[in-house]
């Protein structure tokens, strides 16, 4: 398998060079970071960000170099269907861990500017009294 990774990244590879291309014109025809290209070249997809990723930029890339991308995932289907692993725990859009006892709403600090807002507002009402307002 490692094998066949490789023999699908000389493709890309050959093609470029027969272009007489660089990396860098590449990438900057192309929108894709150069790491990614070399990984696409050196037949290394698990270093892509994803399957779908993968798919995206071996299409996008083929089209650049005039290459059939559609027949080359449809050939080689076996490297774009790796399963995702996520190694976190967190929540969508926080930083905290799901289940943390301390993720939930802080009761002390509401409290304390419950507590301000109250005492703001009785004196407001007793300095009101003494100027003779209310």
């Amino acid at each position: 398998m490692k094998e066949e990774m490789k023999n699908l990244g000389d493709i890309f590879k050959q093609r470029r060079k027969e272009m007489s291309l660089s990396l860098k014109e590449a990438e900057n025809a192309t929108s894709i970071r150069m790491t990614y290209l070399q990984a696409i070249e050196d037949g290394e997809m698990s270093k892509l960000i994803s399957p779908v990723y993968a798919q995206g930029f071996i299409k996008q890339y083929a089209s650049f170099l005039g290459i059939d991308g559609e027949k080359l995932i449809k050939d080689h289907a076996v490297f774009f269907s790796r399963p995702q692993t996520q190694e976190f725990s967190y929540g969508i859009g926080t930083l905290e861990m799901r289940g943390n006892p301390s993720a939930g709403v802080k009761w002390l600090p509401n409290a304390v500017w419950i507590c301000t807002v109250l005492f703001m507002l009785v004196l407001a009402w007793y300095f009101a009294k003494f100027l003779e307002v209310l």
